[in-house]
């Protein structure tokens, strides 16, 4: 069976915009909220962080439940597990993710400042230097045959798909406009000289944009 290398479930605006500016630990996202991106997913009877009973069914709940089907690794930028640049300072501080990370997989955490793997619970980050060819492989390996999951965010992913890595993505495009900030695309069709593409649109409000190979 084929390893894949899939992007699943990234929020963008309907201008591009994935994140924001002016990264903080209290801001992960920097200016933009969260919220205005994520809310379908938090919607959806899947969404893997729901404390109470409920939720919505159809198109974004398949999706939502589909985040996790066959990925035996993960890789992230450095910015995703928190928002420290330079020599890590702080070795005591775990990342954004909690005493259980829902990855459940190893991650590939792409840093300039490569450290000691660190293991919350069932899942173990790996802090490595390398171009993306080289840190895919790591992963592929790791991934036992299983497909590895682009986490994000916006600049990770946009270096692999300049370096022709990406086999599938799922993009969902949120109906507002955030002006500035850290920019997947500038339109959808900058990805289609490489991919073939469905638009499907969302009862939410969403639209959901699934891309794979030609």
């Amino acid at each position: 069976m084929t390893q894949l290398v899939r992007v699943q479930n990234f929020n963008v605006s309907r201008d591009g915009i994935g994140a924001g500016e002016d990264q903080t630990l209290e801001r992960p996202f920097g200016h933009v909220d969260p919220g205005r991106l994520f809310a379908w997913a938090g919607a959806t009877a899947s969404w893997p962080m729901r404390t109470e009973p409920g939720g919505s069914r159809g198109l974004d709940d398949y999706l939502t439940r589909d985040y996790d089907r066959n990925i035996g690794a993960e890789i992230m930028g450095r910015n995703k597990f928190g928002p420290y640049r330079g020599p890590w300072e702080d070795h005591e501080w775990n990342g954004w993710w909690g005493d259980r990370p829902p990855f459940r997989t190893p991650v590939f955490v792409m840093t300039h400042h490569p450290r000691e793997s660190l293991t919350l619970a069932d899942t173990t980050f790996h802090f490595v230097a390398g171009d993306p060819a080289t840190v895919l492989d790591l992963a592929k390996e790791a991934a036992a045959g299983k497909d590895v999951r682009l986490g994000g965010g916006v600049t990770t992913i946009r270096q692999f798909l300049d370096a022709d890595l990406v086999d599938t993505l799922h993009v969902t495009v949120s109906p507002v406009d955030l002006g500035h900030g850290l920019r997947l695309w500038d339109s959808p069709s900058d990805l289609l000289d490489r991919f073939h593409l469905d638009v499907v649109p969302s009862p939410s409000g969403v639209t959901h944009h699934l891309f794979w190979r030609r």
